[in-house]
This record gives C-alpha cells, structure tokens and sequence, in this order.
C-alpha cells in the first residue's frame, strides 16, 4: 500500500502529473523507453489505486495533468480518487513568436496542446481570481514532460492551500511534495534539447507563407539578431523557431544584420592544414 502524505483535515488541492503509461511503446511515445533516460511509467490501475481519497479533504480541487490520447482514462483516474469532472485548462504550446509548437508527437494530428484536468470533490467553488481566470496557459516548452512553472501561481489564485503535489519534479515554495523526483537533491531525467528551454514569446504570431507587417518583420528580425550575435547559426535560428533558413536570413537583413562568413571554419582549417 502506498502512502500518501497527510495534513490534519487533509489537503484542499491536489496537482498531478502522473507516469502515464501509453499503449504505443515506441521510443518517441513511451516515456519510459530506455534509450531516452526518462522516468519508470505506472499501468492504469496503479494509478487508480492511489489512496488520494484518504488524503484529501472533504471538499476539495483536484488538477490533473493527462495526454491528449488519454483523456478518457484520465477521467477514470480522476473518478476513482473521488472527485468528479468539472473543466479543464488547457495548456498551448508556443514558439519564440508565439505560433504554435509542432514539434510535439502524435500519429493522427501534431499535438501543440496538453491539458490540466480540473476536478472538484465534495462542494468548493474556485476562490474568487478563479472566476476571472481564462482556461488557458500559453508558455514555451522546456525539458520533456515538464509542466509550466505558471501554473503554480493559477492555482494558488483558485484554489485554497493546503497544496499537495504528486510526482513532483522541481518542488515550490507552498506545497507538500511526493513523488520518486521529489527531492531537491535528485535531478529529475530526461534530456533538455536545443530550443526547449523556455523563456519569452514574442507574441508576433507567423504562418509559414505569411507576410509581416514592416513593424513586425523589425521586431522579430531584431530579436534574432540578438541570437544570432550571441553565437547561434542561422540552422540553429531556423530549427528553434521552426522558419526556413531563407526566411531567417531575410528577417536578419530586415534589422541590417553583418552576416558571418559562409563556411569561414572550413577555410580557416584548410588553411591551417596546407
């Protein structure tokens, strides 16, 4: 029997991100495929079986995070802890400037989305910021599987403490944490890739043939000039923000940027050689 933390009365708010365990077990879908060191997944009725129930109030929230392909069992999940389904928040992916994210996965349509499950038990209205709050968090993907930092904030505004968070990864002020990457001394698996460390969005939404407005073509090609002046390629520029290299290159002329040599390396090592 596994044994969740307690607090007297129990816990008014629960956030969970549990180790889904997909049915598909190839290595970009599986979370737990050797190859990628990512984390040890639990079945559906591991997950069931948490005794979430004994540790939570009366009434209480509950926010759970599920992939888009398992919707359903994250209403069964959400049903056996003892809470019942009310909204969701959903959570949108997004680029440097504010287009959506496609390098997600998925075999039907390329997944820019995630969503945050919102449960209640008992009778608990969200706190009154709540009622104001949009079902929405838009913020740039980080290393796999990790969740927005913004939504500590969201549910503290919504819902009342005590905060109980399970398969913590990266623990916050304010909330009791569980999980096997709980702890401030472990650092959670999973690799970080190029482009997949946050920050901030430009909020200059581009289609892949669009036309900028001349406004616009300033301030996405000064923004990439910053980039580009810090050390990054015009591939790397191109990769991260999911533009051809040509469309790169022409925001960069629009902010007068001085373009390194083309292939400078190569010649200065054949020189080197002779």
């Amino acid at each position: 029997m596994i044994d969740l933390p307690k607090v007297p009365g129990g816990f008014l708010t629960i956030l969970a991100d549990p180790p889904w365990r997909f049915s598909n077990r190839t290595g970009k879908i599986a979370p737990e495929h050797k190859r990628l060191g990512r984390y040890a997944t639990m079945s559906l009725d591991e997950i069931k079986k948490l005794p979430v129930n004994e540790t939570t109030a009366p009434n209480a929230h509950l926010y759970l995070w599920v992939p888009n392909a398992l919707l359903k069992e994250g209403l069964e999940v959400m049903a056996s802890w003892g809470f019942r389904y009310i909204s969701n928040i959903v959570w949108a992916k997004r680029r440097k400037d504010g287009g959506p994210d496609g390098r997600g996965v998925g075999f039907y349509f390329r997944n820019v989305t995630e969503l945050l499950l919102f449960g209640v038990k008992g009778h608990m209205r969200t706190l009154a910021p709540g009622r104001r709050q949009v079902n929405m968090i838009e913020t740039r993907k980080r290393e796999h599987s990790r969740k927005p930092d913004e939504q500590y904030k969201l549910i503290e505004d919504c819902s009342p403490g005590p905060y109980l968070e399970l398969f913590a990864r990266y623990p916050q002020p304010n909330w009791i944490c569980w999980g096997n990457e709980a702890s401030e001394d472990i650092i959670p698996q999973g690799k970080q890739h190029k482009g997949y460390d946050g920050g901030e969005i430009l909020n200059i939404p581009l289609r892949p043939n669009e036309q900028l407005n001349p406004d616009s073509a300033m301030a996405l090609g000064e923004y990439l000039r910053k980039q580009y002046e810090a050390g990054k390629s015009i591939q790397e520029l191109a990769a991260e923000n999911q533009y051809s290299i040509c469309r790169v290159r022409t925001l960069l002329a629009k902010a007068n940027t001085p373009l390194r040599h083309r292939g400078r390396k190569q010649i200065n090592e054949k020189s080197n050689r002779k």
